[in-house]
């Protein structure tokens, strides 16, 4: 069954209306697996990733990252299917052929998120919303803290509306440091 949430990813030193007034919030739609244990182990990972390669960038930057980690991490049900001709990861020409996607009902990977207008609605379905904080830094400052909300599930008006009405009505179970929240909410990592 999927668990669907809405992902914010924003500076945490701006206000809202700031954010607003600059679009400076890129929001990420996912259809599954959107579960805190699940969402705060893959922020984790892409937090990690980008210190290590000094490549944070920013919300829209993270946005992008978190929905490319995502499908890479999905694309191991299409490649490894066991079949009689094997699709070569390697070779992105071989993915990417629909040819090779025939005997798959729905290619997932190509399916399950999706980059939201945050100011357009959301889908009224999702049972977590995310704000994920990211410092305002250069790319040269040292990584610095990310902090995230996590709604309570089902926490928030869900209806097909104004996006900023649920996130704003939004009751929040936690509040803080990723460390902390995947601590405090009993997430191990891998």
């Amino acid at each position: 069954m999927s668990t669907r949430s809405q992902l914010r990813f924003v500076h945490r030193n701006e206000s809202a209306a700031e954010q607003d007034s600059t679009n400076r919030i890129a929001q990420v739609y996912r259809h599954s697996d959107g579960y805190p244990e699940s969402v705060l182990r893959d922020l984790a990972q892409l937090k990690h990733l980008l210190e290590k390669t000094r490549t944070e960038r920013g919300p829209s930057y993270a946005a992008a990252q978190f929905i490319f980690l995502e499908m890479l991490s999905s694309m191991g049900l299409y490649v490894d299917e066991g079949r009689e001709r094997s699709i070569r990861a390697d070779q992105p020409d071989d993915l990417l052929d629909p040819s090779n996607m025939a005997h798959l009902e729905q290619p997932l990977f190509l399916l399950g998120h999706g980059v939201e207008n945050p100011a357009n609605g959301i889908h009224g379905d999702e049972e977590y919303l995310y704000i994920v904080e990211l410092p305002s830094r250069n790319p040269s400052d040292e990584p610095a803290e990310w902090t995230v909300k996590v709604s309570d599930h089902a926490g928030f008006p869900r209806w097909d509306g104004p996006t900023d009405e649920a996130f704003k009505r939004a009751s929040w179970q936690f509040h803080g440091p990723l460390e902390t929240a995947l601590e405090k909410l009993g997430v191990e990592l891998a």
